[in-house]
């Protein structure tokens, strides 16, 4: 019996681009081993998305549509394909051609070996811009510093996980907020990496503005790291040092100097009812 792959693609306005994704798509699906199925998501798109993806799947057997009843986001289109695939083996990618479909012979290849999660890593990205690529840089390196977690650095939405893999990922991390490439990279099993450069959009625009880039960052870093629960903790400790040395400061001129001064006084108190706080909120 063959072996069955399912392609995720996830879709949001991406009528320009559909017709010659799927044409270039399973042109190469249909040269592989294994049988396939191409599940696409529709996350809520506002163009002419839906229609062409429903005529796809007149045509086609093979073809599964998912549509969203409004836009959800990326993250939760790729999971929703991956509740929905039935393969043994699961590629996620994107619409627009910028994750290129000719690596999917090789990533059949290294799941015959025996691999289960299969990191692609961008080497080249020129249609980013340099702001992106240097923004996409310095995030890998901040949650790595902050994350007991590492990742690879430019990995990106397209990844490939065998169906062990999406069992877990069918049962665990459901939260609303995710980043889902690196709980990929954070689940276990063989994994191993393919590079890859990421092509230009053969239509469209990005979906990803700078706005939506540092929000979705911000939400990372609250995923993988635990510094920020962290932080009431060691702000306690800074404040109520802090307070300890007014205190002792004016402890010494009433000592020396033999007057005392109330306004310190309210500051140490101060400083000392803010730490018992931030502690508290720290370990709550």
């Amino acid at each position: 019996m063959r072996h069955l792959l399912s392609v995720v693609v996830s879709v949001y306005n991406e009528e320009e681009a559909l017709a010659q994704f799927y044409q270039v798509t399973e042109g190469i699906l249909n040269t592989i081993s294994w049988d396939y199925e191409l599940v696409f998501v529709n996350d809520g798109s506002r163009d002419q998305s839906l229609s062409i993806l429903n005529r796809l799947a007149d045509s086609n057997p093979k073809v599964k549509v998912v549509s969203f009843s409004r836009n959800f986001g990326h993250e939760a289109a790729m999971i929703a394909g991956i509740d929905y695939s039935q393969g043994d083996g699961i590629i996620c990618m994107d619409a627009d051609l910028q994750h290129p479909p000719a690596c999917i012979p090789e990533i059949i290849r290294r799941f015959e070996a025996g691999y289960e999660v299969i990191n692609m890593v961008r080497t080249k990205n020129e249609s980013a811009g340099w702001f992106k690529n240097m923004a996409s840089s310095a995030f890998y390196k901040l949650i790595n510093a902050l994350s007991d977690v590492k990742f690879e650095s430019n990995a990106s939405d397209f990844f490939a996980i065998s169906r062990n893999v999406a069992a877990v990922l069918k049962e665990n991390y459901r939260e609303k907020v995710r980043f889902l490439r690196g709980y990929v990279q954070n689940v276990g099993f063989p994994k191993t990496t393919i590079e890859y450069e990421a092509r230009a959009r053969v239509a469209g625009e990005s979906k990803y503005s700078i706005r939506k880039l540092f929000k979705f960052s911000i939400n990372t870093i609250l995923c993988f790291s635990d510094l920020p629960l962290k932080l009431g903790i060691y702000s306690g400790i800074i404040v109520g040092f802090l307070g300890l040395l007014v205190m002792l400061e004016t402890i010494y001129e009433w000592a020396v100097k033999g007057t005392p001064n109330g306004y310190a006084t309210i500051v140490v108190l101060l400083c000392f009812m803010f730490a018992m706080l931030f502690v508290i909120v720290g370990i709550i």
